[in-house]
C-alpha cells in the first residue's frame, strides 16, 4: 500500500469516527441490517394494514363478509366479547362492541399500519401499536401455549427496535419526513 492510500484510509477513519459527530459510509453489514429492518417495518406494517382492511371489508380471513365493519359488524365484539380470557376478562367483555372500542380500534390499525408502511412517524406508530400489541395480550393471559410469551409482545418489542433505529428511512419515506420542520423541532415525530 502506498503512503498516500495509507493517509487517506487513516483520514477518512478520523474524519468519520464517532467522536467527531459525523456518519461513517455505510458497510455491507450496516447495509443488510438498514434492508432488514426496513423489511421487517414493511412486514409489521402490513399485518397492521391487512387487519383494518380485513375487518373493514370483511375479506374471509378472520372476518367474514358478514361481519364487515361497513356492513354494521363490530371489529372488537368477537375478540373482546369472546375470546378474552384470563384475570382481566371482564375488563375486555365491557366494552366489547362499543362503538368508541371499534373506531379507537380501526383508527389504530389503519394509521400504525399506513405509518410504518410508509416510514414515517413511526416512533409515533410503535409507541402505538407497541400499547396495542400489549393491550391485545393481557386480554388473553396466559397466552395458550406458553406461561407468557406469545406474537404480542414479540411485535411490541420488534416495533421498539423499528423506533429506536430510525428504520424508516430505508424502503420508506423516512428521511424525506425527518427533514421537515416540524419533524426536526419534534424528534418523537420521526
Amino acid at each position: 500500500m502506498d503512503t498516500m492510500t495509507a493517509m487517506t484510509e487513516r483520514n477518512t477513519a478520523a474524519v468519520n469516527s464517532p467522536a467527531t459527530g459525523t456518519v461513517r459510509e455505510p458497510t455491507a453489514r450496516n447495509r443488510a441490517t438498514h434492508h432488514l429492518l426496513g423489511g421487517l417495518r414493511l412486514a409489521l406494517g402490513w399485518v397492521f394494514l391487512w387487519a383494518f382492511l380485513d375487518k373493514m371489508f370483511g375479506l374471509g380471513f378472520a372476518t367474514e363478509a358478514k361481519n364487515a365493519w361497513i356492513d354494521g359488524g363490530s371489529p372488537t365484539e368477537g375478540f373482546l366479547g369472546f375470546g378474552a380470557a384470563g384475570p382481566f376478562q371482564g375488563f375486555y367483555n365491557s366494552f366489547a362492541g362499543a362503538a368508541w372500542a371499534d373506531w379507537l380500534f380501526m383508527i389504530g390499525l389503519a394509521a400504525i399500519g399506513t405509518a410504518l408502511m410508509l416510514g414515517i412517524g413511526v416512533r409515533v406508530a410503535a409507541a402505538a401499536g407497541g400499547l396495542m400489541l400489549v393491550l391485545m395480550w393481557t386480554a388473553v393471559l396466559p397466552p395458550e401455549n406458553n406461561p407468557f410469551m406469545d406474537d404480542h409482545l414479540v411485535y411490541a418489542g420488534l416495533l421498539a427496535l423499528l423506533a429506536v433505529t430510525n428504520a424508516g428511512g430505508t424502503w420508506g419515506l423516512g428521511r424525506t419526513w425527518a427533514r421537515l420542520p416540524v419533524v426536526q423541532r419534534f424528534g418523537w415525530l420521526r
